[in-house]
């Protein structure tokens, strides 16, 4: 039974393959496979899903099955020939050229087996002398880079070519079997930069993808070798050496794995021991004093990166215990550095941030409750150690701990805010240096309940002492900069107190030393004056609060956050007031000119946010304007973090909107401002948002044909169109009267004409809208659109049957100037066709025109009645009406 239906599947099988219908007839014949032990049926079963296996591109399943079929019969013809089909095309060009050699000797007439076997043998002669002209240039690049008297020309020509073999499967391959890492230890020992740069970047290259060679290469090099190159003093070398780690990381674990045809990969036993290797030493790395600053950044990188998992999914985070047991203690010891002793470790300005961004991932990485009071066990020994009432140096690394914590894991560092002895410290020490140093360290700890009110981890009063002296080391001129610079960064944790940012804005002189600190040669302090200024325009987002959850959270006994009182928006006004009084556009506009390196995305953000809060009064806008806020907001909008280029194009357009484009934007400049403010186009910015983008636009596309060419460039029109189906009376009236503008550019009459659009009708119908603004507006738009092309007139009257009686209604409109729009395109009808006049002429609309060309011109209505007379006389000149005496 089991045979007869084996039988029936390998047929089934058979109609299948004859439909194309691969993935089927596989299906049967594995099927079949599992019911038979006949070994000729086996063979042809095995035979026919090599052949679904050539079909579907599956080649190393093609080949296995052939080989199966060829074990039951060697001289089974038809799958020799699919082996070396799927052989072929799998790279292994020699174990093809076997069997298409067997497939010959069986059978010496067949022209198909003929023809493979001289195409094979021409593929096998090109890859042999490929191989041996790449042995050849691999050889020669490296005695041209050993040599010390090779040009320098042909020496950087060499280490490029390296490189770029290094990072090609067949190149990397060619290097490794000819001594390559051998070769490229020398060229490390030789220490010359430019060449180790070269080997250092070759062996990121071979590791890529590959655990076997990644395995012998790292073994070879030694990771000791690899992380002392990575904590030399320059940066170009430790990005390079960190992409060689990361590079062997990658594959060890398994990260980088790729599919590599014609290549099986030596088996590599358990990677566990080298990736356990590589981890200690990174954490050696992070307390050595012979490593630099940039050689620390880029291990915290490393260890950020690999050690916490990326997806909690997974259940394994034995890497992140291991990192807490064996160098949890280390990283405290980078976050708890002072720059200002002399017993501190090397240190770039951003290497303390990453030993926080570190503790905060290992921290959320854990797993249960008792695996995070471990953490905070080591976290409160550490620093107890560090108090002692003999060393203050020692006591100020314990309050640096602390405040790094705090940027981390926010509750753990709230937990270790209560420990004795944090508080003292600040009050027993005599170094200014020391004690600046650790008032930003209090700072800190000080705004740990951030803008709510009722969360004040100091008591009342004590924060606003710590801001005065802050604000008295600022303006105190004989203090050097660099100790200044710590007065603002303690400012930025502080002014998110209300009490704290109404007292600064207050002091002309605190903020005014700010700002000429900001416009110095060192920008390092960028960030944090735009931290304190976003702070005291309560510009920094703030969750919108639902009184339902309020109650619920205060009936269940929850903490439920309070606002400060001079939080309230009277209150920010005032302080926004006090900071253009005393300058703080020219500030920004220095801030926004600095370095890209140093101005990063998130600073741009920051003044983005500033400068949108300072232009929320319209009538500050030309004051930001004569300071040369509009050009400043320019760059901020093109460039940074999505959420600084919308707050930058918000605060552009409340400039644009009420502002003379020539004045705000004067120049070229004028045109860079367009596509940020089509930007806000869009319905995932909020309605105000949108309906300040219209403005603007508008009074753009009113200054030049230029500008409305630029705007309709940035394909605006659809979005604008859109605007104008809005059921929001505000934002259909912008959109309209910004279409007003854009209808004098040809290019967008040209798409009033097209045929298939609704642009006309919506136009028409907007003219009959109750809403006088929005009546105005598609009146301008229609006024214009009917003067400048006579096809429209005609098309406006079959765009809707209403279009009539709409018309009737405008030329007799309240409002003057939508009656005078009425009465103009009244006349552009009646000049367009004799046809179109008659038909006017037979209407009411005569009668409108006679009773208003026959009121008396006074000086407001002087224009509407000349209008209504023009069309008569041009009635007159049709000869459909005559004039009387």
């Amino acid at each position: 039974m089991a045979e007869a239906e084996a039988a029936q599947l390998k047929e089934e099988g058979n109609q299948h393959f004859q439909r194309q219908d691969y993935k089927a007839a596989t299906k049967s014949y594995s099927q079949a496979l599992k019911l038979t032990k006949d070994k000729a049926l086996l063979a042809t079963l095995y035979r026919n899903r090599a052949a679904c296996g050539l079909k579907m591109e599956n080649y190393a399943q093609a080949a296995s099955d052939a080989s199966r079929a060829i074990d039951i019969n060697s001289s089974d013809i038809k799958a020799l020939y699919r082996r070396c089909q799927a052989l072929e095309h799998l790279g292994k060009l020699d174990q093809a050229f076997k069997d298409v050699q067997r497939c010959a000797t069986l059978e010496p007439q067949n022209q198909n087996f003929q023809e493979t076997l001289r195409r094979l043998n021409t593929s096998i002669q090109e890859k042999l002398h490929v191989q041996f002209s790449t042995d050849s240039r691999v050889q020669t690049m490296f005695e041209i880079l050993l040599d010390q008297n090779s040009e320098a020309d042909k020496r950087e020509k060499a280490a490029n070519n390296l490189i770029v073999l290094g990072r090609e499967e067949a190149g990397a391959e060619r290097i490794f079997q000819n001594n390559g890492v051998a070769l490229l230890l020398q060229l490390l020992d030789t220490k010359r930069p430019e060449l180790v740069l070269a080997a250092v970047r070759t062996l990121s290259g071979m590791c890529s993808g590959h655990q076997a060679r990644t395995t012998a290469i790292l073994h070879g090099v030694r990771i000791n070798q690899i992380c002392s190159l990575m904590a030399m003093e320059n940066e170009e070398m430790s990005l390079a050496v960190c992409s060689l780690l990361q590079a062997i990381i990658d594959s060890l674990s398994g990260e980088d794995k790729r599919e590599h045809r014609g290549k099986e990969e030596a088996l590599v036993l358990d990677t566990k021991k080298d990736l356990k290797q590589i981890t200690n030493h990174l954490l050696d790395m992070l307390v050595s004093k012979k490593v630099s600053g940039q050689g620390r950044d880029q291990a915290l990188n490393l260890l950020n990166k690999n050690v916490p998992r990326k997806d909690l999914a997974i259940h394994d985070n034995s890497r992140t215990i291991y990192v807490v047991d064996n160098g949890l203690r280390k990283i405290l010891k980078v976050v708890g550095q002072v720059p200002d002793l002399p017993s501190c470790l090397p240190l770039t300005d951003n290497t303390r941030m990453l030993a926080s961004i570190l503790i905060n991932k290992l921290y959320d990485d854990l797993r249960c409750d008792p695996e995070r009071e471990h953490f905070r066990k080591i976290c409160e020994e550490y620093i107890t150690s560090k108090f002692d009432p003999q060393d203050m140096d020692k006591n100020v690394n314990a309050i640096q701990t602390v405040s790094g914590i705090l940027q981390g894991p926010f509750d753990l560092g709230n937990q270790l805010l209560g420990m004795k002895g944090v508080m003292e410290i600040y009050k027993t020490t005599q170094n200014e240096k020391i004690k600046i140093r650790t008032l930003v360290g209090l700072c800190k700890l000080g705004s740990a309940g951030g803008t709510d009110y009722g969360l004040r981890q100091f008591a009342e009063g004590s924060t606003e002492k710590l801001a005065k002296q802050c604000r008295k080391w600022l303006c105190n001129a004989t203090i050097d900069t660099q100790t200044r610079r710590w007065a603002v960064e303690g400012l930025a944790y502080l002014t998110l107190d209300a009490d704290v940012k109404d007292d600064f804005v207050q002091d002309i002189p605190a903020l005014q030393a700010m700002f000429e600190l900001a416009k110095t040669s060192d920008k390092t302090i960028l960030y944090s004056v735009a931290t304190t200024l976003v702070n005291c325009t309560n510009s920094y987002d703030v969750k919108e609060v639902i009184p339902e959850l309020v109650q619920l959270a205060r009936f269940s006994k929850q903490h439920v956050p309070e606002e400060h009182p001079k939080d309230k928006k009277d209150f920010v006004d005032m302080r926004v007031k006090r900071l253009l009084k005393a300058g703080v556009i020219s500030a920004l506009a220095c801030m926004v000119k600095a370095d890209s390196a140093i101005l990063t995305d998130q600073t741009k953000e920051l003044l983005a946010r500033v400068f949108l809060a300072l232009c929320d009064n319209a009538r500050d806008r030309g004051t930001i304007v004569a300071q040369g806020g509009g050009k400043a907001l320019i760059p901020l909008a093109l460039e940074g973090t999505d959420v600084g280029k919308v707050k930058a194009a918000h605060a552009l357009a409340k400039i644009a909107a009420v502002s003379n484009p020539d004045i705000a934007f004067p120049g070229e400049r004028v045109y860079e401002v367009v596509r940020p403010l089509v930007s806000l186009l869009d319905t995932q910015r909020d309605g105000l948002q949108n309906y300040e983008a219209l403005l603007g636009l508008t009074n753009l596309s009113g200054r030049s044909d230029k500008l409305r060419q630029k705007i309709f460039k940035e394909r605006a029109l659809p979005d604008i169109e859109n605007y104008m189906f809005e059921n929001h009376d505000q934002l259909r009236q912008a959109a309209t009267e910004c279409m007003c503008n854009m209808v004098v550019n040809k290019e967008i009459q040209e798409r009033f004409l097209a045929d298939g659009n609704d642009r006309l009708k919506l136009v028409v119908l907007l003219c009959g809208e109750d809403d006088e603004k929005v009546q105005n507006a598609a009146a301008g738009a229609l006024a214009m659109l009917t003067a400048a092309q006579k096809k429209l007139c005609l098309k406006m009257t079959q765009v809707t049957p209403q279009w009539l009686e709409i018309l009737q209604r405008l030329c007799l409109h309240d409002q003057l100037s939508v009656q005078h729009r009425g009465l103009v395109i009244a006349y552009n009808l009646l000049a367009a066709d004799a046809e179109l006049a008659k038909k006017l002429v037979e209407s009411e609309l005569l009668e409108i025109l006679t009773m208003v060309a026959k009121q008396e011109p006074d000086e407001k209505k002087a224009a509407v009645v000349q209008t209504a007379r023009e069309c008569l006389i041009k009635c007159m000149d049709y000869g459909f009406i005559k004039p009387v005496s």
